[in-house]
């Protein structure tokens, strides 16, 4: 096989793919609409995923007491070191704490206008869930994405219907494969967000979602994909569940960084060439993460990672058929 390798990677990059796109480096700034999602406000249920903590997997992101052009400002003055090296920036709007469409369409015309319309901002990038994009949201998404790229993320998670009754996701996979049909037709981007290390799943399992992803990639139903360590987290069920495991029956296991990187490998192997990779660790609060302590060094799970697949002569797509 030619083995074509992405600049000095050995899989498809986010940031290879967004040099490719707009000749220069993207910065993503995470904002925050104020929402709150189905699984928290009583539309579904109210105690969220298991894993989900209070700042609703943006912990990161901005105040949204803040407008979201001063959420923009705040977010640019917290990557200023990274600005210095580069001086011909453009961003990218991330809508990322708890779920994104999950609120009347007039409000997120105007959050989502307000960023798309910053002449800073190259593109807009929504996470939300799948069982939240009904048809007027979808027009709405539709028309903001004739003036710059549109891209919608997708908490998937796992493809077993097991799994995502323990970490209560609250929706079927029928029900993603509907979103992400209707996005496709509506010539929107879709990133499916997944989680290596669910309890109860096995490697076989893991691999299982990526085949599963990379045949909606050959579709062109999914153009990117997010690997995301499961992270323990203070003040979550799942966390709760950790630290009283001795009293239950169940195990959760905490995958090593070398097991975790051996994982990683695997489902980068299994997964097409075309799909871009938007990311492969995570980095929970410090302040709040009970475990695995060593994914808080994310340069050093991505430089070991890098080096474990030069060794292997591994690279993406390599075992997918």
């Amino acid at each position: 096989m030619d083995k074509r390798f992405w600049d000095d990677k050995r899989y498809h990059s986010l940031d290879y793919e967004l040099k490719k796109t707009f000749g220069k480096k993207l910065y993503k700034l995470s904002l925050n609409g104020g929402m709150s999602c189905p699984n928290r406000d009583g539309t579904i249920d109210t105690s969220g995923c298991i894993f989900c903590s209070q700042g609703g997997s943006g912990d990161f992101s901005a105040d949204s007491k803040l407008s979201i052009t001063e959420q923009i400002i705040e977010a640019k003055k917290l990557i200023e070191n990274k600005l210095k090296r580069n001086t011909d920036s453009a961003y990218i709007a991330y809508f990322q704490a708890f779920t994104n469409t999950h609120a009347p369409v007039p409000y997120l015309k105007r959050i989502f206008s307000e960023a798309i319309n910053n002449p800073d901002i190259a593109l807009l990038s929504i996470a939300t869930r799948p069982d939240c994009l009904g048809d007027d949201v979808l027009s709405l998404l539709e028309n903001l994405n004739t003036k710059k790229p549109v891209w919608i993320e997708l908490g998937l998670q796992t493809i077993h219907e097991d799994t995502a009754n323990f970490i209560r996701r609250g929706y079927k996979l029928s029900v993603f494969e509907e979103a992400a049909s209707r996005l496709h037709d509506a010539g929107i981007t879709v990133i499916v967000h997944t989680i290596l290390g669910l309890p109860k799943e096995t490697k076989n399992d893991m691999l299982s979602t990526m085949r599963y992803i990379g045949a909606l990639s050959d579709e062109g139903l999914v153009q990117g994909i997010k690997l995301q360590l499961l992270h323990i987290l203070e003040g979550t069920d799942l966390g709760r569940l950790y630290l009283s495991q001795h009293n239950n029956d169940l195990s959760i296991d905490i995958l090593s960084m070398e097991d975790y990187i051996d994982l990683v490998i695997a489902c980068l192997e299994h997964l097409p060439e075309e799909l871009v990779i938007h990311r492969l660790t995570g980095d929970g609060p410090k302040s709040i993460l009970l475990a695995p302590n060593w994914s808080s060094n994310k340069k050093l799970v991505l430089n070991t990672l890098h080096h474990a697949m030069k060794e292997a002569d591994s690279w993406q797509g390599k075992r997918y058929s």
